[in-house]
């Protein structure tokens, strides 16, 4: 069981109680914004492990007088999270040390947010104009400026180096080209249906978008499922992990140009979404996990996973015992463990600088058998590893789920529940890290607000820092090493 506690205060409080939290192991997770039709409203969730703790922060505002004390002075992570506030609710953090726009691009309406309830239709968006990146200026240093549109499937991200000779100076990244407007979208909707949109945040990460909304939504409607309804889940939430990381694997020797690895890679992968299929009828498998309930057609077959781990294992160390491969993956992009912790990392990059971090353990819904791996170097090959390793310690934990359960493999809360307004947070350790859902109810059961955090949030404003002074030719190799999701960000 968490520790939840909550507590409502004036803005004038607010930062006193935030840095008491920060200076007790907290960390800011998530930071939601509300319309409440008389008043704006702004909960902060912080949370702490080992054990389980959680807090969140209320505070009403005027919606005459929207101005909060920023607290971007003692976290990097919400100076962002209040730039998306300003964007989206028009709420102004007042100190910010640097308050420009976020989400909203140029052509977005100056005095137009989209997420209060007086917005109304979108209003006619004018040209872009131009977006004030920083000038690095000196001898022989010039701008490469990539994106928004990309070759291949990649989603929209413009980025635009610095560079001389072939060092990399700084890199500004800038994201919300696929902004979709996806956390009003939850708005209305009754509250055991919005499963198949948390589905979507990131289509890569069905499952465990799914999960934390399920929790969520759980956690507000007072709804417990049994022990061994969690562990399946926990199934599910490692088959995703496992085809993420055969994929990426193989992507990361292909960048350096051993398609060999690549190819080996992309079967393995092709196996695991088979067997998503046969597990949950879907090959990226949803339609597993939702509110009250887990559905299987059956589990994984534990020689299978062994089997699929001894092959990723060998193609991994074919991978590495190439010298080539291993001298562009060692010292390339590092993030140090300073850098990691400033910025609030999750999931395998922030391991991989010598963070603890994983929401299996700090924030369990059952107890799993979870062995932690890490590295510390922060480096490309440090990232490679630690997910080689990550999918071995997941074979392992699934194989352990499976061949300890017993009884059905479906479980669905069948009683009814009496809704009333209250609120629900779900948090889980997706294959990129910890994801964060938070839910508000209203009495009719219906929702008036989800608030959604996927780690590449807190992990997008690490790559520039891992590429300074790094050549830019390995930029795709540095960007596939995080393996970021501009959807998850964007929402």
């Amino acid at each position: 069981m968490s520790d939840f506690v909550r507590h409502r205060i004036s803005r004038d409080a607010l930062g006193d109680k935030a840095e008491e939290l920060f200076q007790s192991g907290f960390r800011l997770a998530l930071v939601a914004a509300h319309d409440d039709g008389g008043a704006l409203r702004v909960v902060y969730l912080l949370l702490a492990a080992r054990p389980d703790r959680r807090v969140e922060i209320e505070c009403v505002l005027p919606p005459g007088d929207p101005v909060l004390p920023s607290l971007a002075y003692m976290s990097f992570p919400a100076g962002r999270f209040e730039r998306e506030m300003a964007d989206l609710y028009g709420i102004r953090p007042a100190g910010h040390p640097r308050p420009r726009r976020l989400v909203r691009h140029a052509h977005w309406p100056e005095d137009w947010h989209p997420m209060r309830r007086d917005a109304g239709p979108a209003p006619r968006f004018e040209s872009a104009g131009s977006f004030p990146f920083v000038t690095v200026e000196g001898t022989g240093v010039y701008e490469i400026p990539v994106g928004p549109v990309h070759a291949g499937l990649i989603e929209s991200g413009h980025f635009r180096f610095s560079v001389v000779g072939e060092t990399v100076l700084r890199l500004k990244a800038r994201l919300w080209f696929v902004h979709r407007g996806l956390e009003k979208l939850f708005e209305g909707r009754p509250a055991t249906t919005g499963v198949t949109l948390a589905e979507r945040v990131s289509g890569d990460t069905s499952a465990g978008h799914a999960l934390a909304h399920a929790l969520a939504v759980e956690d507000a409607l007072g709804l417990t499922l049994p022990d061994e309804a969690h562990r399946l889940r926990a199934v599910v939430l490692e088959l995703e992990r496992l085809y993420n990381h055969a994929a990426d694997l193989g992507a990361l020797a292909n960048d350096v140009g051993f398609a060999l690895a690549n190819s080996h890679a992309l079967r393995i992968r092709e196996s695991l979404l088979r067997l998503n299929a046969t597990v949950t009828g879907h090959r990226l498998l949803r339609g597993a996990i939702h509110p009250g309930g887990v559905e299987l057609r059956r589990l994984p077959d534990p020689a299978t996973l062994r089997e699929i781990a001894a092959d990723l294992a060998e193609v991994a160390d074919l991978t590495l015992r190439n010298s080539v491969v291993y001298d562009r993956f060692a010292g390339t992009s590092v993030l140090s463990g300073d850098d990691a912790r400033a910025l609030g990392c999750l999931g395998y990059p922030a391991r991989a600088s010598g963070l603890r971090t994983d929401a299996r353990v700090e924030h369990p819904t059952t107890s799993l058998p979870v062995i932690e791996v890490g590295a510390t170097d922060g480096d490309v090959l440090a990232r490679y590893t630690v997910r080689r390793d990550e999918f071995a310690a997941s074979v392992g934990l699934a194989c352990e789920l499976v061949e300890s359960h017993s009884g059905p493999i479906e479980y669905r809360i069948q009683r009814d529940y009496r809704p009333e307004a209250s609120s629900g947070v779900g948090i889980v350790e997706g294959w990129r890290g910890t994801i964060v859902h938070r839910v508000e109810v209203d009495a009719g059961g219906n929702f008036t607000r989800a608030k959604i955090v996927d780690p590449s949030w807190f992990n997008w404003p690490a790559l520039p820092v891992a590429m300074s002074d790094t050549i830019v030719p390995d930029f795709p190799l540095t960007n596939k090493s995080f393996n970021l999701s501009y959807a998850g960000n964007d929402l």
